[in-house]
């Protein structure tokens, strides 16, 4: 007998709240897109942007609006800075090209002008990075295809997963795969045509009523818009360390929403006229109630124990982590169920069910 957290008769009324929810996303939403066009926008990190990122340890601390006024001059051109640990005495900072190209001159030109400038502060290049525009442009590329077609084979795979519309899905990704291709010629930069291919794969499961895959897709794009939104608000870059929580956030969601999905289907298989969709939703979410939060406590806990003491390298990964866990847990239920209940009723869905030739057995997956 598996160890169950909550009881499994618990009785939330989940969708009772979705209302709230809606909301509450909306206006997550909103301020993030209001940061990104009007406050800070969106910082991309010298990973995406390109330029010179250099470490400086001081013996004593400095103060933040010092050590950029002191760095502003015509040979170090785009400085930014950062804080990098506590204490003050070791930063960040940023460029957005070397002086006339050579690495060598750009950090004894930032020691001589930081020496000017803090007499008596000691101070130390530990390690400097060189990222060419052409390169960043090519990573830039390659996280937003990246993001793209996890999103694309999720929406393949829970077609079929559930919904036994293994051939739908295909055709999808194969149409969507061609237009991607098509439109490269048309010389838009990658982040239009991930938008334009989104914006078909969405407009695709609604027209053929993949609502499993199509859920699924809308949490898994609020998740990430949301985390993104977020962390714009808060001035974080987004480099390759944030890429990769935002990738891991993709499968960490999915995992939790195919969980419900899964209860909710062998639900499907027993119910009867009695009970309503919402109903049905809500007591999926109870069920899986103790898994969800033993799951997402657990790694709320690691991470954010990996925030606190695993030092400036991995903040922002952590950052990102703590975020999309909370928000992604969040989704599973009041954005991906919620579709679900928002595009279907109890008997289409019912005959979704009995329709399938083959059903797995319940409670294979050990759902607790």
């Amino acid at each position: 007998m598996g160890f169950a957290f909550i009881r499994h008769d618990t009785n939330f009324d989940f969708m009772g709240l979705r209302y709230w929810s809606y909301g509450i996303s909306t206006a997550l939403l909103l301020i993030g897109l209001f940061s990104a066009i009007w406050g800070s926008g969106l910082r991309m990190g010298i990973d995406f942007a390109g330029g010179v990122i250099v470490q400086v340890q001081f013996q004593n601390p400095v103060e933040d609006e010092a050590l950029k006024k002191s760095l502003d001059i015509p040979e170090l051109p785009g400085i930014s800075t950062q804080r990098f640990g506590e204490g003050g005495k070791s930063y960040l900072l940023r460029f957005s090209q070397a002086a006339d190209g050579d690495t060598a001159l750009m950090r004894n030109t930032v020691v001589r002008t930081l020496g000017t400038a803090f007499p008596g502060n000691a101070v130390e290049v530990e390690r400097m990075e060189v990222v060419g525009p052409k390169i960043g442009a090519d990573l830039t590329n390659k996280a937003l295809s990246a993001l793209y077609y996890a999103v694309l084979l999720i929406a393949v795979y829970i077609s079929g997963r559930f919904e036994q519309r293994w051939m739908a899905g295909a055709a999808m990704a194969a149409a969507l795969w061609g237009g991607m291709y098509v439109a490269g010629f048309t010389g838009l930069g990658m982040g239009w045509l991930v938008m334009i291919a989104l914006a078909i794969t969405l407009t695709v499961c609604f027209v053929l009523r993949l609502n499993f895959a199509l859920g699924a897709v809308v949490g898994l794009l609020h998740d990430v818009l949301v985390t993104v939104g977020l962390l714009c608000l808060l001035g974080v870059e987004i480099d390759l360390n944030v890429m990769a929580a935002l990738l891991t956030l993709v499968g960490y969601s999915l995992n939790d929403t195919i969980i419900v999905y899964d209860r909710l289907r062998e639900n499907l298989r027993a119910a009867t006229g009695k009970m309503s969709m919402a109903e049905l939703i809500n007591r999926s979410v109870n069920q899986t109630l103790s898994r969800t939060i033993l799951t997402s406590g657990t790694t709320f806990l690691a991470t954010l124990s990996l925030f606190l003491l695993g030092g400036g390298v991995i903040h922002d990964f952590s950052l990102t982590m703590l975020i999309g866990v909370v928000v992604g847990t969040a989704s599973s239920i009041y954005v991906s169920s919620a579709v679900l209940l928002s595009l279907g009723s109890m008997d289409f869905y019912v005959n979704l069910v009995q329709q399938q030739e083959t059903w797995e057995k319940p409670g294979e997956h050990g759902i607790v």
